[in-house]
């Protein structure tokens, strides 16, 4: 862990607080950084880590600025509201640095981190994803609650295209676009009725028809969507590598954990779906999800996602299923001569869990 930065550099920017997770996401995300920064010989970066907690930082070549309750809820004012520390602190670093880009801890580098800040240039903002139009969804609640009063005072209209602020980059002479977009939420923040990505639709809305924008999907991935599969796999390379994260063998695995969600081979699936025909109709597609799970994949990052995709094939019988799935019904149709043979040696190993979890 250093201290300090080198204004002329490239700023990295993570904010990372609360839960035990977050720190196991930002851990890797630092080090697919680092790893992918060797694409660019001879290009460096600063990498700045605004948090609660420096201890799961230790191990890293970043700078750890220490984040107190009081000054995150300083950030968070008027309302409280969390997301908006993500513009405080990108406009505090930018106060210094001519270039920054803050990334969400959900994500994991393809390519050189430097190919993010190629991005960044006088009237861009550089976000994650450009996204759909806000009219497209005229159910959305951000739609329903806000739109009247944007279209009126000429902010937004149907057309606006809706980014995706999982990351947040931009030169420092454009960093007053911060300034409108916290602006913004404190305006919004009451009649938005707790819309959870407020924070990326206000920064939306202060670029509109203000700046250009770019994306980077390509350099990045951001596994907000189905979290808990790419979770299991940042957390078996940190139980492999966490304390010597920088070795040539845990940067070479960093590789290995990729953006792909692990399903069986076609053929093999359906296998799955024939055998699944010999299971009461409610039953078979649970069957099917579970054994995502139990196929013996050779990538031990995509193993380790076993466990996750048997509790989300838990959640998703849950929702399918006409009343509450109890205990009871869940061990009879673990049961069913057909689950076990399916399942075969992992039968044990998937029922306890998962009676286990349904229990909780």
């Amino acid at each position: 862990m250093r201290q300090g930065l080198t204004p002329a550099r490239p700023q990295l920017v993570y904010l990372v607080f609360g839960p035990h997770t977050y720190h196991q996401e930002a851990q890797f995300s630092i080090v697919s950084a680092l790893a992918n920064l060797r694409k660019t010989p001879g290009q460096a970066l600063d990498i700045q880590v605004y948090s609660d907690n420096p201890e799961p930082y230790l191990h890293l070549p970043v700078s750890v600025h220490p984040l107190d309750a009081a000054t995150r809820e300083a950030w968070n004012q008027p309302y409280g509201y969390h997301f908006r520390s993500k513009h405080v602190v990108l406009r505090k670093v930018l106060a210094s640095a001519p270039m920054a880009v803050l990334i969400d801890t959900d994500t994991f580098f393809h390519q050189s981190p430097i190919e993010l800040f190629h991005r960044v240039k006088p009237g861009t903002l550089l976000c994650n994803a450009i996204g759909g139009t806000y009219g497209s969804d005229p159910q959305c609640l951000l739609f329903q609650t806000l739109a009247p009063m944007l279209e009126e005072r000429g902010l937004a209209d149907r057309n606006m295209p809706l980014l995706n602020s999982g990351v947040i980059g931009l030169v420092q002479e454009d960093a007053p676009l911060l300034d409108r977009s916290i602006a913004l939420m404190d305006e919004y923040y009451p009649h938005a009725k707790g819309a959870y990505t407020l924070e990326e639709f206000c920064l939306t809305v202060a670029a509109y028809r203000q700046m250009q924008v770019n994306q980077c999907t390509d350099l990045i991935h951001h596994y907000w969507s189905r979290k808990q599969l790419f979770r299991a796999k940042v957390q078996a390379w940190l139980a492999k590598h966490q304390h010597a994260p920088l070795t040539e063998a845990a940067l070479a695995d960093v590789y290995r954990v990729n953006a792909q969600l692990p399903k069986p081979p076609t053929l093999q699936r359906l296998g799955y779906k024939a055998l699944s025909l010999t299971l009461p109709a409610e039953q078979r597609q649970f069957m099917r999800e579970l054994l995502n799970g139990c196929y013996d994949y050779p990538n031990e990052f995509d193993r380790a996602c076993a466990s996750a995709w048997w509790d989300k094939a838990l959640d998703n019988a849950k929702a399918r299923h006409p009343q509450p799935l109890c205990p009871a019904t869940l061990q009879q149709w673990f049961e069913h001569p057909g689950m076990r043979l399916s399942l075969g040696r992992k039968h044990r190993t998937v029922r306890d869990l998962l009676l286990k979890r349904s229990q909780r």
